[in-house]
């Protein structure tokens, strides 16, 4: 084993209080990360539905209005 008891090992020869802030201040951004990856995916996925619920509403509003011409919206990819 490398140190000689457990407190060595957390003081890793005046090493320590840097190497732990270091792996505290890692898992704290991974969290924070995970969290709003969460949230953001949430929120689209929020998004696409309120998206998908006003297109069939307008569908039914188009098709109940008597209009000699119709048009349609195509979406086309921008890349």
């Amino acid at each position: 084993m490398a140190f000689d008891s457990f407190s060595a090992f957390i003081s890793m020869e005046g090493h320590g209080p840097y190497v732990w802030a270091c792996y505290a201040v890692f898992f704290v951004l991974m969290a924070v990360m995970m969290v709003g990856s969460v949230r953001s995916r949430t929120a689209v996925i929020e998004s696409c539905r309120r998206g998908y619920e006003f297109q069939a509403d307008k569908g039914k509003v188009a098709t109940a209005s008597t209009s000699s011409a119709s048009f349609a919206r195509v979406n086309v990819s921008q890349d």
